[in-house]
């Protein structure tokens, strides 16, 4: 049995979380050639930190006043929008009259995410008014009247004649691709769906060529259909990969099982080369240096829709679990899991998403690099966002005040070492960059990355994935030929 089939989490059924402090988190941190000057202090670098309360202490004793807990989620409770096994029955007559809203396979992504309460405190797809503070604010006001991030609008389009189909009822059952019966939205309401302005607003351009907008957008309906959710059964994708999805309730159970005093997580949707699994080793070893005792790492790859050339899930998890397979990264102290969410390429305004969801999940930890989020302008040969702008934006942002940025210095492949190492600018000549567009054209053709950028049994599963690419490519092509 490969470790990639081992990685599943067993979580007892009887295991609750009665000893989780629901206090704020307070941690001293010591920050390096920073005078301090308030309560919340923020210095520029890729590793974000949820709130710390800073007192005016040495960095001596900063390190020695350290308290932890999991950090609360956003509306104080995890949603769980799933409806218990003894009312499902009922629930399936009380949707059989209904109208009927069939959902794409990336709307499917985002009832997944919403039942679960990746998206706390919301409950459903998103009404007008808080829509329009999602697209215009990025962060929604809750019953408390304190404010909570939501960067990215949750929204399910739809076109005039299931509109019409609707009419007046107050609530509509939701199929999925397969025509199954996913769930109940009740108490809609529908309002207009005015595209431009929501991708305008969410990416900054509307140049043709956003992979998400393209996929999801463009061709949806003109109207958008908010309400409560209900979700008869737990959203299932029966691809092999279902153990790995856990849910926000499910990892911080886990958290709490394995007694972490820090979680820190770190998102990707490339493969890991050595230089993330550096960034992922010190960020650990910085955190036992502050004084915790048990920090666990959430490798928390995104599993939703990507655009057509990243690499797909099925091959990055079975990547993933040759890193720690081979050593690179600890099986005792990681923790590998999927998150559900699609990915929308926008850049300082979806890192928001990211880290926001990840505090509902119990992460006090997130690791942001250069350009989260990002990607290549569509229509010119340049970044579409600053690669700065992330990280900045994290620290800045309503809603996520708990956030805070220690220095990491930036992982390269040192040449002279033959190491992923962190960048050294007095020897730049010696760092050679290799982005993951760059991985994957080396993997595609066949060449070899420097020893020592990738572990050897990890590289091997890109290279097989690209093989098995170009054998699918070229049967076609002998098929037409033998015609």
């Amino acid at each position: 049995m490969s470790l990639f089939t081992k990685l599943h989490i067993a979580i007892s059924p009887q295991f609750t979380i009665n000893n989780l402090q629901t206090t704020k988190k307070t941690t001293s941190i010591p920050i390096y050639n920073s005078k301090i000057q308030s309560k919340h202090i923020y210095v520029s670098h890729p590793l974000v930190l949820f709130k710390s309360t800073m007192q005016s202490h040495s960095p001596r004793s900063l390190r020695s006043s350290i308290k932890c807990s999991l950090i609360d989620p956003d509306g104080g409770v995890v949603v769980d929008l799933v409806v218990p096994e003894s009312e499902r029955a009922s629930r399936v007559l009380e949707a059989e009259p209904l109208p009927k809203v069939k959902l794409t396979q990336i709307d499917l992504e985002w009832v997944h995410v919403i039942s679960e309460g990746w998206a706390s405190p919301l409950r459903g797809f998103m009404r007008e008014d808080e829509y329009l503070q999602s697209l215009h604010f990025n962060c929604i006001k809750i019953k408390d009247g304190s404010f909570v991030n939501m960067s990215l609008p949750i929204v399910l389009a739809i076109g005039d004649d299931v509109k019409d189909q609707i009419g007046s009822s107050s609530n509509v059952g939701l199929l999925g691709p397969n025509g199954d019966l996913v769930g109940i939205l009740r108490s809609i309401e529908i309002f207009k769906h005015n595209k431009e302005e929501r991708i305008a607003r969410t990416w900054g351009t509307t140049a043709p060529g956003l992979p998400y907008v393209d996929e999801v957008i463009t061709n949806a309906g003109n109207w958008l259909l908010g309400g409560d959710l209900e979700v008869i059964n737990p959203i299932k994708y029966n691809d092999g990969l279902d153990h790995y999805r856990l849910s926000p309730k499910q990892l911080r159970q886990e958290f709490d099982r394995r007694q972490a005093d820090a979680v820190f997580a770190f998102q990707l949707r490339n493969p890991v080369h050595n230089g993330h699994a550096l960034l992922m080793n010190d960020t650990r070893k910085r955190l036992l240096d502050m004084g915790y005792k048990n920090p666990i790492l959430l490798l928390h790859p995104l599993g939703g829709f990507t655009k057509a050339d990243d690499v797909p899930l099925d091959v990055r998890m079975e990547q993933h679990s040759k890193v720690l397979e081979d050593g690179i990264l600890d099986p005792e102290t990681t923790i590998v899991s999927i998150f559900p969410s699609p990915m929308h390429y926008a850049g300082p305004t979806e890192v928001q998403w990211h880290a926001k969801a990840r505090i509902n999940a119990g992460a006090n930890f997130y690791i942001v690099g250069r350009d989260p989020a990002g990607m290549g302008h569509p229509t010119e040969k340049r970044d579409l966002y600053d690669p700065d702008h992330g990280k900045k934006v994290l620290s800045m942002a309503p809603g996520l005040e708990k956030l805070n940025i220690l220095p990491f210095k930036v992982a390269a492949y040192d040449t002279v070492a033959k190491k992923m190492a962190f960048f050294d600018p007095t020897r730049a000549k010696d760092f050679l960059f290799i982005s993951g567009t760059k991985m994957r054209t080396y993997a595609r053709t066949g060449e070899n990355p420097p020893d020592g950028f990738m572990c050897p049994g990890g590289w091997k599963v890109l290279v097989n994935y690209y093989e098995s690419l170009q054998a699918e490519e070229a049967s076609p092509q002998q098929a037409a030929l033998s015609v």
